[in-house]
């Protein structure tokens, strides 16, 4: 395989990790917000807890797959096998 087709199959299968991860970390806090004891609650807090939930999910995904791949990073040569999706601007051709 080339360097392209590396890349490409790199961000889909990272994408297909990350909304994974999110899935994984919002079920989690739902299911943690249906046991906790906030029934006779308003109806705003239960709301407010929902979003919450839902953000930390979104930080917690960025969050757990940036440790990933900077350990993955670690580990490859990231240039050897992967084509540059941003060029630096010293590179660009004018």
């Amino acid at each position: 395989m080339n360097k392209r087709l590396n890349t490409i199959l790199f961000i889909f299968g990272a994408t297909v990790a990350n909304l994974v991860i999110m899935a994984v970390l919002a079920i989690g806090g739902f299911l943690l917000l249906s046991v906790l004891p906030i029934g006779s609650s308003s109806p705003g807090i239960k709301n407010l807890l929902l979003i919450v939930v839902f953000f930390g999910a979104i930080v917690g995904s960025f969050f757990i797959y940036h440790a990933i791949v900077k350990a993955i990073s670690k580990r490859v040569d990231m240039d050897k096998y992967f084509h540059p999706i941003f060029k630096r601007k010293e590179d660009r051709e004018e």
